[in-house]
């Protein structure tokens, strides 16, 4: 039995190596973690094998099924792991052969087909091999999870829970826990925790319903946003615009994503609802649209089959993106969306304000949006307690799974909850019952931050409840605790983080760094000495830093205001100077995009912490210019303490050369390391709600090592 803070996974056994399977390895390499990917023996050869003269008994032959999942992982796009290296900790084996494998795994997590009957004919194979207290758990969207471990032994079904990755489980950061009516509290506890600090993920725990929280939200908006899209006349590019830009869904939208998972895996979660749920009041929305139907029938997938509602020809010269016509069924050039904004909509400075500003429209997308909206909100509504006890999992679910910027009811929250619910009783639409009671109760909102801490609506209390975060996580907004404001302007803000840390937080449009942001690093290394032990550089934007405002660059170049240029880029070089120099440690907390300035910045830092997901890089030759910040030169003091001998030191400035001609971003964390951005002592973290955390904890080690910085010499 795991002990819950203790849990030490030395290996985890993935059973299955398709698309899921392999991908799941793939992240459990990617944290360290060995796997062992098993799948069948095939029973064939192939020609291949046949001209080598191999046998159905030959090793290489049967592990090939296994070996061709990992080799499609390795391959896949977007890349399923951080480096090449990472998957020497996976070994591949088969069902037959290498089952005594398991007996030395301390997670067994299942991933074959979407399949009761052969899922538990599987696990009925695991049995023998199994050792007692060994965590099992299988990867399904919608199974019953009960159903699936009925019948095993009672030790296994203490053991047992689902655990629902989105694929890519690399990108993705929601892991569903689904626990079965036995599962042991603390087994939950420790692959929660393991999930949450090693894996990285955004845990939520879900019923044991169909299609769990995420899928039995999100097929369900996808089937009424494709139906509302053909009952206005929208186009596929003019419906992803809409929801892209106006509902904080991601640049994939709703064709993109059903593209992006395949229109028969599609298909299948929405029959899997209609089945198991003949309750939902909303059960027609879960049969596959007749247009679905067709393009199934004519092998339109999706990506997987090369076009779906998009199709995306060979690169090459003459290639161009062809889109599905919703009214004809054939492909055409792709077009630009065909919306107008509303000129109080255009002039929105984001799509938070945007949005409530198109639902007052008349026009088709406010007609749009408002059906598709409300449906959604009301649905949403109706699932509480059914799929969840409270709207908290099903906004962090939707966020964390789909890659919305708010969950349905944040963004209810943001249309506003008492202007929209009056529309919809004019319009004569049925209110939920726990809907009208937090109404009587004179509630008008789902969430609120009495004191900088998040609170939700709680249905079942008609009251507000502290919203729960594992320990640990530090947020700057809507989180356990908000750290205050100490001082801020239009582009950043200094925050006290307790323990004797400042936080320099950049909000600027991308988080660039115009002058306001480096006053305000400025003005955090300048409280140092006065009131702070250590000083952390880091935001919960969208990325970490996109560089420099190359607008304001180009304006004064334009206008040959060359003193005025040359002033702003030795601020910067100062600013970077004053960070490396600074009596006290400061520590930049890197994430997304690190591009330019911003990546001159951690260079210059005496320790950086970045999150795992972390695209680093001198980018400045892709706009024509060369790095100003200081960054070239802490590369090369990198590269001359790393090679010592003269003539290692000049190939490895030949690399760095063309490494910075090319403007080359790191993919990882790890890759920026191998890159040189990172040191070998810098901080990686798995997980981006805890990289404040980890960040704050990396400044006060450094300080309580009685700190001294490089000496400048």
């Amino acid at each position: 039995m795991p002990q819950a803070a203790k849990w030490n996974v030395r290996k985890v056994a993935v059973l299955g190596a398709g698309t899921m399977g392999a991908r799941i390895a793939a992240h459990f390499a990617n944290c360290g973690i060995p796997v062992c990917l098993l799948d069948l023996p095939p029973a064939q050869l192939l020609p291949e094998e046949e001209r080598q003269q191999l046998t159905v008994h030959s090793p290489s032959v049967r592990n090939r099924i296994a070996r061709q999942g990992l080799e499609a992982a390795k391959r896949g796009k977007p890349a399923a792991f951080f480096t090449p290296e990472k998957a020497e900790f996976i070994h591949v084996g088969n069902f037959e052969d290498h089952m005594a494998w398991l007996g030395e795994a301390d997670w067994i997590l299942e991933a074959v087909a979407e399949d009761l009957a052969i899922k538990r004919e599987l696990w009925r194979r695991v049995l023998p091999f199994r050792t007692p207290g060994t965590v099992v758990s299988t990867n399904t969207s919608g199974l019953s999870i009960a159903g699936l471990a009925g019948g095993l032994p009672e030790e296994f079904q203490r053991h047992w829970l689902g655990t629902h990755f989105f694929n890519p489980p690399r990108y993705l950061r929601l892991l569903e826990i689904i626990p079965g009516p036995q599962t042991l509290p603390e087994v939950i506890e420790a692959v929660a925790g393991l999930a949450d600090r090693r894996l990285g993920k955004g845990v939520v725990v879900a019923k044991d319903t169909p299609n769990f929280i995420a899928n039995r939200i999100g097929v369900f908006c996808c089937s009424l946003a494709l139906r509302l899209a053909l009952e206005n006349g929208l186009s596929v590019e003019t419906t992803d615009q809409l929801l892209h830009e106006a509902a904080g869904w991601p640049r994939s939208a709703l064709f993109g994503t059903l593209d992006l998972v395949g229109l028969d895996i599609f298909a299948a979660a929405l029959q899997t609802v209609y089945d198991h749920a003949p309750k939902d009041e909303r059960r027609d929305l879960f049969r596959a649209p007749a247009v679905i139907e067709t393009m199934l029938a004519r092998g339109l997938l999706g990506n997987k089959s090369g076009g779906g509602f998009y199709r995306r020809p060979p690169k090459g010269p003459g290639s161009e993106l062809l889109v599905l016509d919703l009214k004809t069924l054939d492909y055409r050039p792709a077009q630009a969306p065909a919306t107008a904004w509303p000129d109080a909509a255009r002039k929105a400075g984001g799509w938070t304000e945007r949005l409530p500003l198109l639902l007052q429209s008349q026009e088709t997308a406010g007609r749009f949006l408002w059906q598709f909206l409300s449906h959604l909100f009301l649905y949403c509504a109706n699932r509480i307690p059914e799929i969840a006890d409270t709207v908290v999992p099903i906004d962090r679910a939707m966020r964390w799974g789909y890659g919305w910027q708010l969950g349905p009811f944040e963004l209810w929250d943001v249309v506003g909850v008492k202007d929209s619910v009056r529309r919809m009783e004019a319009a004569g639409m049925a209110l939920p019952a726990n809907l009208t009671a937090m109404r009587r109760a004179g509630s008008a909102c789902f969430y609120e931050a009495p004191q900088g801490a998040l609170h939700y609506y709680d249905f079942s209390r008609q009251s507000f409840a502290p919203a729960q975060f594992p320990p640990g996580i530090l947020l700057l907004r809507n989180g356990p605790r908000t750290p205050p404001v100490v001082r801020q302007n239009e582009s950043a803000s200094l925050r006290d983080l307790g323990d004797g840390v400042l936080c320099v937080e950049f909000h600027s449009q991308q988080n660039v760094l115009d002058e306001a942001a480096v006053a305000m690093v400025e003005s955090g290394l300048a409280e140092l000495p006065h009131h702070f032990d250590a000083l952390v550089i880091g935001n919960q934007g969208n990325r970490f830093c996109a560089g420099a405002d190359l607008r304001v660059v180009l304006r004064l170049a334009h206008e040959e205001r060359w003193e005025e240029l040359d002033r702003l880029v030795r601020r910067f070089q100062q600013m970077n100077q004053a960070i490396k120099y600074s009596l006290h440690p400061v520590v930049v907390a890197v994430f997304h995009q690190t591009l330019g300035g911003g990546c001159e910045m951690a260079l210059a830092a005496p320790r950086v912490q970045a999150l795992a997901e972390t695209y680093m890089g001198l980018v400045e030759a892709a706009a024509g210019l060369v790095p100003a910040g200081g960054g070239l030169t802490e590369m090369l003091i990198r590269l001359s303490d790393a090679h010592p001998r003269p003539q290692d030191l000049l190939a490895a400035t030949r690399e760095l050369s063309l490494q910075l001609s090319q403007a080359r971003v790191s993919s990882c964390a790890e890759e920026a390391r191998q890159l040189g951005y990172l040191r070998a002592t810098d901080g990686i973290t798995m997980n981006p709600d805890r990289l404040l955390a980890d960040a704050q904890q990396a400044a006060l080690a450094l300080s309580r090592q009685q700190y001294r910085p490089a000496y400048p010499g």
